[in-house]
């Protein structure tokens, strides 16, 4: 099964846990963190301040078959932004003891108005929950739910643009969506209360669905680091899936993934899909300026979950930076030798100051986190420079680094220039060219017509 957990309209039950402290940091020091964590109706997980309780970032020891994972992916999207939607409602049809029709978005061409994973319900009430398509094909699949809770049987569909030979409902947008539709219940997905508080705890999960092929359609096995939960037919297809799943899991990409009748990985006849639960990506932004209270705020914007750090405690404080999830006072170098960074972290080096930028840079380059940038001045980029290798960092760590940050927007204030930093962040991402759409004639999505 496919979840999509995406802003819904839940009754506003709220839990909220408050913790501030300090702990030890391991190197003789003391970090102070404040926390307050709320879980909403909707299924919505706020993270207002800060929790000692460690990041779930999860490193998979089977790197081999992360690698595998990703030359058999079809197409990978990212699910950051997908979140939180669908869930609530369908645990309420669990308590109930009913049944629920779920259709997800497993595949999209052009300008589709969703992503890949945006999921929409059809309760046993009659109820419509979510959207898959912004409405342009909702009422098509609200027929087809209706009829997959009837008789059971999961729906592959097709919905495109209007011409003479027209897919089932054409997209306003001009794009193309595959949708799988299945049937929810207590006694086929068991599972699902189990997926809800992973993701309520914020650890890495993902469920993998065979949505195509001549056999096992519907069938589905939750994955984690620790295990798999249920199975896609064959002790084979459970193995195979379940160890090429942890490389998307790790990265918390969702995507296809094929396989022959058998589970054999050169095959194509079964088509899974892959959607990947994790946690947030990180930004860690150094230096309690105000600079950074602006990007805080453009992190929160772009779905991060934002820490700022710095070693003066009179800076860092809730009140400077409202936006933060995270307020640490600490060495920014010290504290990051301690702190998860994977291929999804962003690193803003914005102090200023020597003593403070040089170790964090150095220690941010031994990371493989996706962004480093260095706020400054072309002088101050230069000195840097000098600096950095003197602490011993080679020219292709130098390049690693963003420096002076963000793209040439003419930002001048705080909020202008966070704007501009994370522009760069997003090009950084996607591989845009950063020039002016009007100005330009290819494809506005890499990989799709104009």
């Amino acid at each position: 099964m496919a979840l999509v957990l995406e802003p819904g309209h839940g009754p506003a039950v709220v839990v909220v846990a408050d913790v501030a402290g300090e702990r030890d940091d391991g190197a003789g020091g003391r970090v102070r963190r404040e926390s307050a964590h709320v879980l909403d109706g909707d299924g919505r997980i706020r993270d207002i301040g800060a929790t000692d309780l460690g990041h779930a970032g999860i490193m998979s020891p089977r790197r081999d078959a992360r690698a595998r994972a990703f030359r058999i992916v079809d197409r990978i999207v990212r699910m950051e932004e997908t979140v939180r939607e669908v869930l609530p409602s369908l645990l309420a049809s669990f308590d109930r003891g009913e049944a629920a029709a779920m259709a997800t978005v497993v595949r999209t061409w052009r300008s589709a108005p969703r992503p890949a994973g945006a999921s929409m319900l059809v309760t046993e009430g009659g109820e419509a929950v979510g959207s898959v398509s912004g409405g342009c094909v909702e009422g098509a699949l609200y027929t087809l739910g209706t009829e997959v809770l009837a008789d059971g049987a999961p729906q592959f569909e097709t919905y495109g643009v209007s011409d003479d030979d027209a897919f089932a409902v054409g997209l306003t947008c001009g794009g193309i969506l595959e949708v799988f539709v299945e049937k929810v219940s207590p006694e086929t997905w068991p599972e699902l209360t189990g997926i809800a508080a992973s993701v309520a705890a914020e650890e890495h999960v993902a469920v993998a669905t065979i949505v195509k092929g001549p056999h096992l359609v519907g069938r589905h096995i939750v994955v984690r680091e620790s295990g798999i939960e249920g199975s896609l037919g064959t002790s084979r297809l459970d193995d195979t899936v379940g160890a090429d799943v942890l490389g998307l899991l790790e990265s918390g990409t969702t995507g296809f993934l094929h396989y022959g009748a058998e589970g054999e990985r050169l095959g194509t006849e079964l088509e899974v899909f892959v959607t990947s639960f994790a946690p947030a990506p990180r930004m860690y932004v150094f230096g309690a300026i105000d600079f950074s209270a602006a990007l805080a705020k453009a992190g929160k914007l772009l779905g991060f979950h934002v820490t700022v750090v710095d070693a003066r405690e009179v800076f860092a404080t809730r009140k400077r930076f409202p936006d933060a999830d995270e307020i640490v006072v600490d060495w920014p170098h010290r504290w990051l030798a301690s702190q998860p960074v994977d291929a999804r972290t962003v690193i803003c080096v914005l102090t200023h100051d020597p003593k403070f930028d040089v170790p964090a840079l150095k220690a941010a380059v031994a990371t493989k986190a996706a962004y480093i940038g260095a706020m400054g001045s072309r002088r101050t980029h230069e000195d840097r420079v000098v600096r950095l290798k003197e602490a011993g960092l080679t020219d292709d760590e130098v390049a690693r680094i963003h420096s002076p940050i963000g793209l040439d927007l003419g930002a001048r204030t705080p909020e202008e220039t966070a704007v501009s930093i994370a522009a760069e962040i997003v090009q950084a991402r996607w591989g845009g060219s950063g020039a002016k759409l009007r100005e330009s004639d290819g494809p506005i999505h890499a990989g799709a017509p104009r």
